[in-house]
């Protein structure tokens, strides 16, 4: 028997969802039908509505989440109902030549399932899951490959920002970038994904560690979650990175904005030898340049990273130690609890560089 459920339809790209009953398939063999506790609003989402990233319509969007296990396909033996778990939105195959290479992150079929309708509305018009998963509902249906069960003394919704904001962040230091104690940071650009990179670097004991932001508004949250110093980003803010590091510039710039413009000024806010990282995703009509002098001159890495570079089945409960701890403060991020109506006002204040993560909360 299917399962009817609310959630925001994405009808057309750059439009606002409409909130409709969607029609769920009993999970088939190897599925599992979630019913949804909370989601996060993730600037992907936001890529997906605007175009920037190529999503088949109409779809569900929604990607970082938690709920509780309602029911599971034949084969399901990994999780039970009543279990509750976090979603992974990019599950890796494990067998294409990038999980065989250790890169799971980079799973040429992660993202297959996007392609492919999942579930109806009432009229029989298919509907697709973004990012695999259509987060944005009172349940979903996915494979039992994108579940992560949650770790024992994490609370259920605050525990969504595990599934991307969390998760991307602590990889981008720790994975990608592997900052060490003593190291100088930047970390440019302060919505979900910046805020928890910035957390990451303080526990890997960058100093010092500069949050820069358009808004002057997070500075007192910034350095709540350990940032050294804040400045407001404008078009010499790389100066004022040199001067707090010596002249020379940070041993880590992470970029998490997604702008060509950002990733310019990252880049001259490194030092010599230093290590950009951009964790962004930006249009891929925003294009960055570099002469071949500086390139050399500046033996500089510049390096892309995908999901935080992470497993999830394998740093998840990595994460959730340091939420256990104390040392990683995922509440602290959440700066608008809000229902599945406040979708537009969420995605606005993300194209305003307003606030930190939005949080979808059912049934609250």
């Amino acid at each position: 028997m299917s399962t009817t459920v609310k959630a925001a339809v994405f009808h057309e790209t750059d439009a606002p969802p409409e909130i409709r009953d969607v029609v769920l398939p009993d999970p088939g063999p190897g599925q599992v039908r979630v019913r949804m506790v909370a989601a996060g609003v993730c600037h992907s989402d936001l890529s997906l509505s605007n175009g920037t990233l190529a999503q088949p319509l109409p779809a569900v969007l929604g990607h970082e989440g938690t709920g509780t296990v309602e029911a599971v396909g034949p084969g399901v033996t990994e999780v039970m109902p009543g279990q509750q778990v976090i979603l992974n939105w990019a599950p890796p195959c494990r067998a294409c030549w990038f999980c065989e290479q250790g890169e799971p992150h980079l799973c040429e079929h992660a993202l297959d399932r996007m392609l492919t309708p999942y579930a109806e509305l009432t009229d029989g018009t298919p509907v697709h899951p973004g990012l695999n998963t259509g987060a944005f509902a009172e349940a979903t249906v996915v494979p039992v490959g994108a579940l992560v069960p949650l770790p024992d003394g994490v609370d259920l919704a605050v525990a969504a920002m595990l599934g991307c904001a969390a998760l991307t962040g602590w990889g981008a230091v720790n994975n990608a970038a592997k900052l060490r104690a003593g190291q100088s940071a930047l970390v440019l650009g302060l919505g979900g994904v910046g805020l928890s990179l910035l957390q990451a670097a303080r526990m890997a004991g960058a100093d010092p560690l500069i949050a820069v932001d358009v808004s002057t508004e997070k500075e007192q949250l910034a350095r709540s979650l350990g940032a050294t110093e804040f400045l407001v980003s404008d078009p010499k803010v790389h100066k004022s990175v040199r001067k707090l590091t010596g002249g020379r510039g940070v041993d880590h710039a992470f970029e998490v904005v997604g702008k060509a413009q950002v990733v310019r000024t990252a880049w001259n806010s490194s030092r010599r030898g230093g290590t950009v990282t951009v964790v962004g995703l930006g249009s891929k009509q925003d294009e960055v340049s570099f002469n071949a002098l500086e390139l050399f001159h500046q033996a500089r890495t510049l390096q892309g990273c995908v999901y935080g570079s992470s497993d999830p089945a394998r740093d998840i409960p990595v994460l959730a130690e340091a939420v256990r701890a104390g040392e990683l403060k995922l509440a602290a991020m959440i700066t608008d609890e809000i229902s599945l109506e406040g979708l537009p006002d969420a995605f606005e204040r993300m194209r305003q560089g307003k606030g930190g993560r939005s949080l979808v909360r059912f049934g609250a």
